[in-house]
């Protein structure tokens, strides 16, 4: 079972504006944000949606690209994040659509955040 993940970013403020936009149809958001004065220089992010799972540091070098993918109760939210993500500055890297190849229901969209982190929404639920 998956705890908490997190990624590190080049610019928390763009990061942080990017996912504040791309998630909140999703219902994730902005819970808790450490200073950097706590964490010896990174402000940290925490999203969730009761609570925080879904990190963000800043750091001057990434260390590399994560997939991360939020599971959400239906497809319009799948389209929802797509259309949000896209407006808030993500690259599209696979529309909203069936992926059969993981399982008949597999319903997800997938954009690149500002610091290439493939980010992806998915429904495992029957049409």
């Amino acid at each position: 079972m998956l705890d908490h993940i997190g990624l590190s970013v080049r610019d928390v403020g763009a990061a942080r504006a990017f996912y504040d936009r791309a998630l909140g149809p999703i219902g994730i958001r902005l819970l808790h944000t450490v200073g950097a004065e706590l964490t010896g220089g990174a402000e940290v992010l925490g999203y969730g949606d009761t609570r925080p799972f879904f990190w963000i540091s800043q750091a001057s070098e990434p260390t590399g690209y994560l997939h991360v993918a939020f599971t959400v109760g239906d497809r319009g939210l799948v389209d929802a994040f797509h259309t949000a993500a896209l407006a808030a500055g993500g690259r599209d890297n696979g529309g909203p659509g069936l992926r059969p190849h993981y399982h008949p229901h597999y319903y997800g969209a997938f954009v690149l955040d500002p610091d290439g982190h493939n980010i992806e929404a998915v429904c495992h639920a029957p049409a």
